[in-house]
């Protein structure tokens, strides 16, 4: 018997994680498809009239094993992979995206669903009915099904060429990460680095069996060397060595793998008769349209770049003082952390001692319970796929509400970064309300034998941000499986965990969790206070960089004809020029590391951290004018949660906040 093609029985039939194998998961897949097709035969076979429940209802719940299976899978392939895991996903992949070409070009059911739509108004459907209906049909004419049967073989064939390439450019990354190194026997050249930093240094020299201090490109080893190393020729070569992440030319180069995924995303859009991939892209967004985004970028560009260039204006006077002519990119956080401390007295390293992981983890539990009624409660009894990784019982009212994992520590089979992601939908089905299975897995520094974790203040945030897009998980209540939690447009996902990194620099809440981890000492007020006012600090060159990747995204995805007669680097120089605020490098790029378009499902959708942004700063004012812990306000976010993507998102915003969100917001915020 395979574990993964039946009920598991654990508790709350959470991944049985320590019993699966990896050659569970090829059989797993084949027989779990073939299941959801015969679930699929027999909606197709029903000789009955079409109806919402018989077809569309029974569509929605189809293949629920299987997709529980395929994100334990594909969510270890990110967090704990290996060779033996990666190289079955070069298996699986094209298997699950055939499976899925099968269900959305298959004829009779769609006339079976066009039945029930064109027959829509005979039907007393209530609001989420009538979202599940019209994003089904919606779901299938966009995936082919209006396309004749060559045309449909076409867009299968692209879509598994999708998948495998998009695959292969995210372990591409992985293995480019993992390849460098930096070993250094000399203390010397580590020069102002703090010394817990050393002491992880030297705990991974260790692991390798080497004296001595050993840094790497993952993150938590990386960005202290680019924001304290005296060395600029250390830091210089780091940035190169980040720079040049599969784009060096070897094995690992990614530069031909993009002009392939976005050729084919091209074709895709053609085929499905849209001009480019962002018009397919963006007809479901919020945004709706790639001028709309280019608009909303561009007025950003105008607003924010006068800030970012003054803010580098007194970066470079600093840099002067130091006898350096022309400030480069590898110089910016050295000086931007220098400039910090001199205007706020303010760096990591002091703040870090106030946030030891679990009084941070406590807080965001905390705010939690005090806004929505959550209770977290450790289960030891639940299977963990690491022994890093923590499970908690998430209750409301005493009631069962989801289960949570966090996976706070990088390692090597684990990507770069921090994501929310799930291993379980929530759904209600006969009278029974499945709640989901949520997890957090992030890259922070790991505790050492005399030290717990201690989190820089951006790191801070980055936990707050994730807890964000759990909470939206966690307190999802919806009907339908594909319209739960985070299933929202995809331009609206940021909201909630843009939202609550606001709470980090509220002075009341900070109180009651920045202590320091040995004394107990509560962080001092004009700490506080230069938390609170270095919020902005750099908000100029954060927003050039963030509409830079967004303007990049837009373009690759509207332009990518230019491609053929251009290289990566070329494009990349291009339609980045307007927001470089350093010179470039010509041995760099980022697009072949950009892994949220390249790999992730940011394509032509990374503008959508900007977009949030705006609702986020004008949700945020709404609890500032009235108390930010206003318990009445709380309850309606709670409904704007809790929603899913049952109603479309502005109704949604404009029902909690009682309008639609302003720009005006985000720049109060950002430049006052």
């Amino acid at each position: 018997m395979n574990i993964l093609t039946e009920k598991f029985n654990t508790p709350y039939h959470s991944a049985p994680f320590s019993n699966i194998k990896n050659e569970d998961y090829l059989p797993a897949f084949k027989e779990l498809i073939q299941r959801s097709e015969e679930e699929i035969n027999t909606i197709v076979n029903n000789p009955e009239k079409p109806t919402f429940s018989n077809v569309i209802e029974s569509l929605a719940y189809a293949g629920e094993q299987l997709d529980v299976v395929s994100n334990i899978f594909f969510n270890l392939n990110s967090a704990e992979t290996s060779d033996e895991l990666q190289k079955l996903a070069q298996e699986v992949s094209p298997i699950l995206t055939e499976y899925s070409s099968k269900i959305s070009q298959n004829g009779a059911l769609f006339t079976k669903i066009k039945n029930v739509y064109d027959e829509k108004d005979q039907y007393d459907l209530n609001e989420e009915q009538q979202m599940l209906l019209n994003e089904t049909y919606k779901g299938f004419v966009r995936s082919g099904a209006l396309l004749n049967d060559e045309d449909k073989e076409k867009l299968k064939t692209i879509n598994m060429e999708l998948s495998l390439k998009s695959l292969q450019f995210g372990q591409n990354v992985l293995a480019s990460t993992n390849a460098y190194f930096k070993h250094i026997t000399d203390k010397k050249e580590l020069a102002g680095i703090p010394e817990a930093i050393l002491e992880q240094y030297a705990e991974e020299a260790k692991e390798r069996n080497l004296d001595g201090w050993v840094v790497t490109l993952q993150y938590p080893s990386y960005i202290p060397v680019m924001t304290y190393a005296e060395n600029r020729e250390l830091r210089k070569e780091l940035a190169l060595a980040n720079g040049k992440k599969s784009f060096d030319g070897g094995e690992f180069d990614n530069q031909n793998l993009i002009k392939e995924i976005l050729r084919l995303k091209q074709q895709k859009a053609e085929l499905v008769g849209y001009d480019n991939y962002a018009d397919f892209v963006l007809e479901e967004r919020m945004a709706k349209s790639p001028l709309k985004v280019l608009d909303f970028l561009n007025e950003l560009l105008t607003k924010a770049k006068p800030y970012a260039d003054k803010e580098i204006e007194e970066l470079k006077s600093l840099a002067k003082a130091d006898g350096i002519d022309e400030m480069q990119g590898h110089d910016h956080a050295f000086y931007a952390e220098k400039l910090r401390k001199q205007k706020f007295d303010l760096n990591d390293e002091e703040l870090k001692p106030y946030f030891p992981l679990n009084q941070v983890q406590e807080a965001v539990f905390g705010l939690a319970q005090q806004l929505f009624g959550l209770t977290f409660e450790e289960r030891n009894d639940i299977p963990k796929y690491h022994e890093e990784v923590k499970v908690y019982e998430v209750k409301e009212n005493g009631e069962y509400k989801s289960l949570l994992y966090v996976d706070y520590f990088p390692r090597k089979g684990k990507r770069a970064g921090a994501w929310m992601t799930s291993y379980k939908s929530q759904y209600k089905k006969d009278g029974l309300n499945s709640r989901p299975h949520i997890s957090i897995v992030c890259n922070f520094s790991k505790p050492t034998k005399d030290t717990p974790s201690l989190l820089t203040f951006q790191e801070v945030t980055t936990l707050f941000h994730e807890f964000g897009h759990a909470l939206h998980g966690m307190l999802a209540n919806t009907q339908y499986p594909s319209l739960s939690g985070t299933s929202v447009k995809w331009d609206f996902v940021e909201l909630p965990s843009q939202f609550l990194e606001n709470f980090c620099y509220e002075p009341e809440f900070l109180k009651t969790f920045a202590k320091h981890y040995k004394t107990g000492e509560i962080l001092p007020d004009e700490k506080i206070e230069k938390i609170e006012q270095s919020k902005n600090f750099m908000e100029g060159y954060q927003t050039l960089r963030q509409l830079g990747f967004g303007l990049l995204d837009m373009n690759y995805h509207t332009k990518v004809g230019e491609l053929e007669g251009e290289s990566v680097k070329e494009f990349e120089d291009k339609y980045t020029k307007a927001t470089q605020l350093y010179p470039g490098n010509p041995e760099t790029a980022m697009s072949p590391s950009f892994s949220h378009i390249f790999q992730g499902g940011y394509s032509a959708g990374y503008y959508s951290y900007k977009w949030a942004e705006v609702l986020d700063a004008d949700a945020f004012q709404y609890f500032k004018e009235n108390g930010i812990f206003n318990p009445d306000i709380a309850t309606k976010y709670k409904v704007l949660l809790s929603s899913g993507g049952t109603k479309d998102p502005m109704e949604l915003y404009k029902s909690f906040r009682g309008s639609e969100p302003k720009v005006e917001s985000l720049l109060k915020r950002a430049f006052g």
